[in-house]
């Protein structure tokens, strides 16, 4: 792996975990993308308002997924779905978690960063309007800790 880049890229709050670190255990040069939604610090914003037979978060999460893909095809690299990679600590809490993973080859250096700015804003977008909920997504990523702010003003407004 090249030095100038980093060996890890996270993003993760109460809400949400987005972790991407390297993977050498193919030989080659490869990334584990880790992600994680809490069910139930959504619960409050979800509940009750899709008509949708799956939970808004996860189906968000499960939408992210298809996104990132889209990310590193269009950038000449390849994703598999895979189970039992090793994310450690991409459940913050005891809470119930729904995690999706990837393993990404031959991705160009710049990649993880980008994928990293996608993930959150996808998901809340998803969840927003899966629960009929028009509203307004800071405009540049906040930090994952002002973001949980954010949401939990969310959770405090809708959660009643």
């Amino acid at each position: 792996m090249p030095e100038n880049v980093r060996t890890s890229y996270e993003y993760k709050n109460e809400f949400m975990s987005f972790v991407i670190t390297p993977d050498h255990s193919g030989g080659g040069v490869a990334w584990r993308y880790c992600s994680g939604v809490n069910l139930q610090r959504f619960l409050p914003i979800t509940k009750g308002r899709h008509g949708l037979g799956s939970n808004p978060a996860m189906r968000g999460l499960q939408i992210v997924k298809c996104g990132v893909r889209d990310i590193v095809l269009s950038k000449g690299a390849t994703s598999k779905s895979v189970r039992g990679i090793n994310c450690p600590g991409i459940a913050s809490t005891k809470d119930t978690w729904y995690t999706e993973f990837l393993l990404i080859e031959n991705a160009p250096a710049s990649l993880p960063e980008e994928i990293i700015t996608f993930c959150a804003p996808d998901l809340l977008r998803s969840i927003f309007k899966a629960c009929m909920l028009e509203l307004q997504l800071p405009e540049k990523l906040p930090s994952a800790g002002e973001l949980q702010v954010f949401i939990e003003g969310l959770v405090d407004k809708y959660g009643r």
